[in-house]
């Protein structure tokens, strides 16, 4: 048996390292305690322990893991046998039947911007000549212009006949009236009653006119427009009664086109009533109420142009025989009292039952007034 000698360097072996080599490297591995301590020393015998362990420059001292960090956790094998849910139901997922996708839609062609509009051309002005024949102004004596038949329009000498009639003084007439030719002789006015009057009242013998043929539906159109596009003040019975007179004149013309009115092609078809409502900027309702005022007699209009009875109570009351609204004036003459709207209806109603007389209209007029 070989032992150490004393004076041998301690790097000198009697056991055959080739096979003690082989043994390290078969030992498995030690796991590593919890707390981070070292595995305990297993025990040897007595031949392992005379082993020499091999210099350092032999063999690198093993490392040993570090007290402060865990063993890395062992990898996990895959089960056998049935998978798991995750990938059964991606499976699932993978063999149900997909939507077709929609075909994708091609973006529309962009249009080609049209072409700007050319600018409209101003309309080619028309010749005002009327019939083809030229009208002048001619200065007439007042002596041979007559007021025209049944003109609704009555001159007063109120304010604004006094201003007109200083304006002529030192003007003169600035706008010619419109007159035409009389069966009887001279003319007859069409528009210019007013300046008739104030070039007479100012000391003139004649003034400028406008002589035009015309028809007696086209003398009523051009009179009544004139007036009441002219007039600042008009009383109620003047409208009325120059309302009924347009819409008797546009019936004569059936609604058609005439030369320098503007009753034309576009309003064949409608009732007389709107057209005149149109004119004037009504309805044609309103235009029939008007046009039932005419129905009063003389001393209710008075009464409705003075303010002394209302537009809807007169109304009312143009439907009540003339005889009885002569009563009814004469009651409120007496009683120094005007209907109101209720009293009007009643005694239109009684009217219809033939139970109205004087003294029920005067038991009607002397009751308390509910309303206006």
């Amino acid at each position: 048996m070989a032992t150490n000698e004393p004076n041998k360097p301690d790097n000198v072996i009697n056991i055959d390292t080739a096979k003690t080599q082989t043994e390290e490297k078969t030992a498995p591995d030690q796991p590593v305690q919890a707390g981070g301590a070292a595995p305990a020393p297993e025990k040897t015998t007595g031949q392992d322990q005379a082993v020499t362990t091999p210099a350092p420059e032999d063999k690198a001292p093993e490392k040993t893991a570090a007290p402060d960090k865990a063993a890395p956790e062992p990898v996990k094998q895959a089960r056998k046998g049935r998978p798991p849910k995750a990938e059964k139901a991606a499976e699932q997922e993978a063999k149900k039947p997909r939507k077709p996708r929609a075909p994708k839609q091609e973006a529309p062609a962009k249009e080609e911007a049209p072409p700007a509009p050319e600018p409209e051309q101003p309309p080619v002005p028309r010749d005002a000549t009327r019939n083809g024949e030229k009208e002048e102004i001619v200065y007439l004596n007042i002596s041979e212009l007559h007021a025209f038949k049944d003109h609704p329009f009555g001159v007063r000498d109120d304010t604004e006949m006094k201003a007109l009639v200083e304006s002529v003084k030192n003007g003169g007439v600035n706008q010619p009236a419109l007159v035409r030719p009389r069966e009887g002789g001279g003319y007859e006015i069409i528009a210019g009653h007013r300046r008739q009057k104030a070039s007479e009242m100012a000391g003139y013998a004649n003034m400028p006119c406008i002589v035009r043929n015309m028809t007696d539906d086209e003398a009523i159109l051009a009179m009544t427009d004139d007036n009441l596009r002219q007039r600042s003040e008009i009383l109620p019975s003047e409208k009325a009664q120059s309302l009924k007179m347009q819409v008797e004149a546009i019936k004569h013309q059936g609604a058609r086109e005439t030369s320098g009115q503007n009753v034309q092609s576009k309003d064949a078809g409608k009732w007389s009533i709107d057209i005149v409502g149109e004119r004037n900027n009504i309805t044609g309702k309103q235009v029939q109420r008007y046009i039932r005022l005419t129905e009063l007699v003389p001393d209710l209009q008075k009464a409705m142009d003075e303010k002394n009875l209302g537009f809807t109570s007169a109304v009312e009351l143009s439907f009540i025989k003339r005889k009885n609204q002569n009563m009814i004036a004469v009651s409120m003459e007496g009683q120094q009292s005007a209907p109101s709207l209720s009293q009007a209806k009643r005694m239109r109603e009684l009217e219809g039952k033939s139970l109205l007389n004087g003294d029920v209209i005067d038991a009607i007029l002397c009751e308390q007034k509910k309303g206006g």
